[in-house]
């Protein structure tokens, strides 16, 4: 997961982004006030003097050691169940863990948990690396660049052509079995979040060949940790081919719902033409953006990031922070005419999958 990102709007105050590699650029720039003409100067001038970017880190401390304390206990009743197809239903549970792990960490990538620089690169290593086997470093890359340009077909690369392909531009290009899934990506979407969990695994180590030998080496380090604790827990409590189906499912449920958390923030949102015209911070990250409405229970499943206008506009804003923003955030943005996406969590998927489905009908 990411360290110490932290977006910045062209015109508002705070430190620059990471560079290419993964790592801290020149570090903050000196704090100043947006231009004057800014439709987001307002706003942020608002948000501020309410007090809603300064840090809460005692409710991310209370956070942390319940999912330390939820982790030790699932892992204790792995051990106790021991060799029972019983077990299996233990990775549920965990898997939703996990999902509060990713979180954590995504929350210690943008700065959200502490002031400090290393206490949030301490936290992104030890719940990204060290508990997910996942490598904050390649998450700290590409999600810099997706807050940058959300949703921007050239630059952000979680609409760049993968698994799936966000243009018919991109589908008109696939080949081979790759056509047919984008004929498919639709009905694909799903089943294939399913194996997300293992894809950022993957993805982690892939990218340890680009990053300085001292990080690599802790990075690398954390991983490895990570599989060979998790791999004897598994092995201690259950044969061989047991530990096996258990370790795919917790993947694949780990996959489904962390997938399913980040599904409905952009997927059929505004897609800024790289010819046209260049958007300020407010439309760029509010036109691509859709939030989704619920209580409590919808921002304990999606992790805060049902309120992804509000993050994309102030990303280093503490994820309890975020449903007090709204009203002020909505309010200005009919203020100043710029349309703001809010739906349910069902039809925030539907909208999704709908874009996939017309994406590829030029295939079909």
């Amino acid at each position: 997961m990411p360290h110490a990102v932290t977006i910045l709007p062209d015109d508002a105050p705070g430190p620059r982004a990471c560079d290419g590699t993964g790592q801290q650029g020149a570090g903050p720039a000196p704090a100043r006030e947006p231009a004057a003409g800014s439709d987001f100067a307002p706003l942020l001038r608002v948000v501020r003097g309410q007090g809603l970017l300064e840090r809460r880190p005692g409710w991310y401390a209370a956070r942390v050691a319940v999912n330390l304390l939820g982790l030790g206990a699932v892992s204790a009743g792995v051990l106790l169940l021991g060799d029972s197809w019983w077990t299996l239903t233990l990775a549920l549970p965990l898997a939703v863990l996990w999902a509060r792990t990713a979180f954590l960490a995504h929350d210690a990538g943008h700065s959200q948990i502490s002031g400090n620089r290393t206490v949030n690169r301490a936290l992104g290593l030890v719940h990204g690396n060290l508990l997910l086997g996942m490598n904050e470093a390649w998450w700290n890359d590409k999600h810099v660049r997706h807050h940058a340009h959300p949703n921007h077909v050239d630059k952000d690369p979680d609409v760049g052509v993968g698994a799936l392909v966000w243009t018919q531009g991109q589908a008109a290009r696939r080949v081979g079995f790759a056509r047919w899934v984008t004929r498919n990506q639709a009905r694909l979407f799903f089943p294939m979040l399913l194996l997300e969990g293992i894809a950022l695994k993957v993805s982690g180590f892939r990218y340890l060949r680009r990053q300085p030998v001292r990080d690599r080496v802790l990075s690398a380090s954390l991983m490895t940790a990570h599989l060979v604790f998790w791999g004897a827990l598994f092995l201690a409590a259950m044969p061989v081919g047991k530990a096996v189906v258990f370790a795919l499912l917790l993947h694949a449920l780990f996959g489904l719902h962390l997938g399913a958390a980040f599904a409905p923030n952009h997927k059929g949102m505004e897609m800024p033409d790289p010819d046209g015209d260049r958007w300020g911070h407010l439309r760029r990250q509010v036109l691509t953006s859709r939030n989704v409405r619920g209580a409590v229970l919808t921002d304990w499943f999606l992790g805060g990031l049902n309120y992804q206008i509000e993050h994309h506009l102030f990303p280093s804003m503490p994820r309890p922070h975020l449903r007090l923003a709204q009203p002020l955030v909505r309010a200005h943005c009919a203020a100043v005419g710029v349309p703001y996406t809010e739906t349910g969590l069902v039809e925030s998927y539907r909208q999704g999958l709908a874009h996939l489905h017309e994406t590829g009908a030029p295939l079909r």
